[in-house]
Order: C-alpha cells, then structure tokens, then sequence
C-alpha cells in the first residue's frame, strides 16, 4: 500500500516531464540556427540523419532495458543527455569548421540517444503507477491532460522561439545599456531548452519506481532486456491487432511528419514572413489543446481501425490541400495536418496500453517508435529522392512538384493498409 501512495505522484509528474521535454523554443527556427551557426544546408541533412539513425539503433533496446533496468534510469538518463545535447549547441562557436560541426553532431546525437531513452518509459511508469482496475479510464484522463499542457506550452515555446532569435525585438524590450547582439540573440532558444532540461532532470530523480524493476541485476538484466527485445518486436507483429495498429499508424505518420519537418520551408513557398512561422507554430499547438477531448470521444465510440480510417482520410484532405501553395489560405491544410499527428498518437497511446501487458508495455511502445522512425526516414529519402531528380526546376517549382506527387502515392498507400487491416482482423467490427 505505501508503495501504491509514493508512486502515485507517478503521473503528475510524467504530465510535467513530457511537457517541458517536448516543448521546445527552438523548433520553429531549428533549420535556421544551425545554418546561421555556420553549417551548410547539406551538414545540416546529414545532422538529421545522424538523429533519425540514433533513434532507429537505440528506440527498442532502450525500451527493454526500461522494463529491466527500470522507467526511472531510462529518465534520468535521458534529462541528463538532454542537458548536455544542449549544452553542446550553446557552447558551439559560430563558423568553427569542425569544431562547430563535431559538436553539432554531438548535439544531434545525444538527441537521439535521450529521445529514444525517454520514448515509452515515460507512459509505461506513468500507466503502471495508477490503480488495479482503473487504469483504462485513469490512463485517458492523464494522456489527455498531458496533450493539452503540452500544446499549452507549444504555443508559448513557439511565439518565445520566434521572438527571441529575433534581436531587434529582443532590444526593443531592453534598455540601451542592455542590448544584446545578433549572435547572442540566437542562443536564447537553446539557453532556454537548456533550464527545462535541468528542471526535467528534478522532475525523474523524485519519481518512484516500483522495487520489483530494481530487483534485477545488471548483466542478467541485460540478458534479459536482448530477449526481451526479439520477443516483443515479434509479439507485435505477429499479433494481428497490434500489427495492424502500428503498420497503419506508420504509413500514415511517416507522410505527415515528413512535412512537419519542413513546414518552414513552405511557409517560405506561400510567401509568409519568417517572424511568423513561431505564431503558426502556436496556433497550431494552440489548436491541439481540443485535440484529445475529441480524440478521446473518438476512441470511445469508435474501433481503433475506424478511427486510424479517420485519421487517414482527414490527413489526405490535408495533403490535397497544400498542393496550391498560392496564398496564406494553404495555412489551414497544413494545421489539419498537424492536428491529425496529435489524434493519431492518442490513438496508438490508447490502444496499444491496453494489448499490451505491463512487463513488456515500454518495449511495445518503442518497437512502434522504432516502425515509425524507420518509415518516417524511408519516406523522407524517397521525398529527398524526387526533389534531387527535379534540379532543373527552380526550387519553388520542385517542392510543389514533390507535394503533388505524394497525394496519390499517400492515398494508394494508406488505403491498401486500411483494406489490409479491415481483412486481417477478419469478423471484428471496423
């Protein structure tokens, strides 16, 4: 019982520690600090695919190591690494040749290693820490208020991001002896992601782990966690709902976060100044605040296959309507677009807790996250393909090439998974 009354907080502060680790003031001008630090547009690629591999490479065995070695080390470690990945990128010299590219590897590097420690640690604590019996409903009333403080603090990290790489708003607001420079200006994104990491790190070292996790030792835990891993990667695809669930959930998820990476770019395409891409940001963050309320109705009413249904037929609205890229009115395509990541990962949050038991439940969640990060990079090679065979066009014209080309290939794909996945699950209900 008193085990049950310290672990309790559990979920609490999983709400906070999701919130300041994933709200980050840097991300509507991520591409362009790097650049602006000095690296190439095409340094900057490699930087991301140095990420996406780190993830791909470490999402699963760190999801078994949660369920041996414990959520809590998985947490603590990866605010740690969070701290120093930013650390990194605040100390980083602009136009330092290989200093400057070495530590930004280091950055993106230590990002993955600590993205992949958090990924399904996080929910499972926080889901084995509520009550026998109560978990289901418990469980939706957390993610759904974990989704709204995360928009929340979305859109104050987006407008703060935007304003603050900006020095002459900065120096607007400080006295003449006080103005700060351009160079200066554009680290306080990164100074800022920096103290919610060192907050994050307070947040995981209070949280309770139950001593049935710590009981194991280290090399036998190990062992354990290579076993673990084969055995649930193969659990999860052989068993037909949670196959469905995650195939389904990833084509879709690997279209649309495709273009989430590059919505500044479009943003540039439709002509809109870049001293707003922070305020898009967070109306769009804004706008997910309602997200799992209605998602959460959704999930309740519907099968998990409608409801992926659903979510595919909104996200190719979506993509149909970036196609025109003329005029700011493509702003509310692209917000549909971001709205349906947030509903999707309700969707698979829900329904994959609850096929999956509590012993294997992070290692699930970071098989998905492993599927998804591997679709999500195959997608963006193929989209990076097709603009490099268009070089002879002007940029512009390439990129609306390219985002005309992935509306047909979205709807057959996602379509024939759908059709697959009705198939599959034979006589239950859609």
């Amino acid at each position: 019982m008193s085990e049950e009354k310290n672990m309790s907080g559990n979920p609490g502060r999983y709400v906070w520690f999701t919130t300041l680790y994933n709200a980050r003031a840097y991300y509507p001008i991520l591409a362009i600090l790097f650049i602006d630090l000095g690296l190439t547009l095409d340094q900057y690629v490699m930087l991301n695919m140095v990420w996406a591999a780190t993830i791909f490479f470490f999402e699963v065995p760190s999801g078994a190591l949660a369920d041996t070695l414990g959520r809590k080390t998985l947490l603590v470690t990866a605010a740690v690494l969070m701290v120093v990945e930013m650390s990194c990128l605040l100390f980083a010299p602009k136009d330092g040749g290989w200093v400057l590219f070495g530590l930004c590897v280091a950055n993106r590097l230590l990002s993955g290693l600590s993205e992949a420690a958090a990924s399904g640690a996080d929910e499972a604590l926080a889901y084995d820490s509520l009550p026998d019996g109560k978990k289901d409903d418990l469980w939706d009333e957390v993610l759904s208020k974990a989704m709204r403080y995360r928009s929340v603090a979305f859109v104050i990290a987006m407008v703060l991001g935007g304003l603050m790489y900006d020095p002459s708003i900065v120096n607007r607001l400080l006295p003449e002896s006080l103005q700060i420079s351009r160079e200066l200006a554009h680290r306080l994104p990164v100074a800022m992601v920096l103290i919610q990491g060192l907050v994050c790190l307070g947040i995981t070292l209070s949280m309770v782990e139950p001593k049935k996790v710590l009981d194991e030792a280290i090399w036998p835990a190990c062992k354990s966690a290579t076993k673990l891993t084969l055995e649930t990667a193969k659990w999860v695809f052989t068993n037909p709902r949670t196959r469905v669930f995650v195939l389904v959930g990833l084509c879709i998820d690997a279209v649309v976060r495709n273009f989430a990476t590059i919505t500044s770019e479009y943003y540039r395409l439709i002509e809109l100044p870049e001293w707003s891409f922070g305020f898009i940001g967070s109306a769009i963050g804004f706008g997910g605040i309602v997200v799992p309320t209605i998602a959460a109705w959704l999930n309740k009413r519907f099968s998990p296959l409608a409801n992926l249904a659903l979510i595919g037929g909104m996200a190719l609205l979506g993509l149909g309507g970036l196609v025109p890229a003329n005029s700011w009115w493509c702003l509310a395509p692209a917000m549909l677009l971001m709205s349906m990541m947030s509903f999707l990962s309700f969707t698979l949050s829900r329904s994959l807790n609850r096929e999956a038991d509590s012993s294997k439940r992070a290692t699930v969640l970071s098989v998905k996250g492993l599927a998804f990060n591997l679709g999500y990079g195959s997608f963006s090679l193929a989209f990076s393909g097709f603009l490099a065979s268009m070089a002879g066009k002007p940029e512009g014209g390439a990129f609306g090439a390219a985002l005309l080309w992935q509306v047909p290939f979205y709807a057959i794909l996602v379509g024939v998974m759908l059709l697959w996945g009705k198939w599959l699950l034979g006589r239950k209900p859609l």
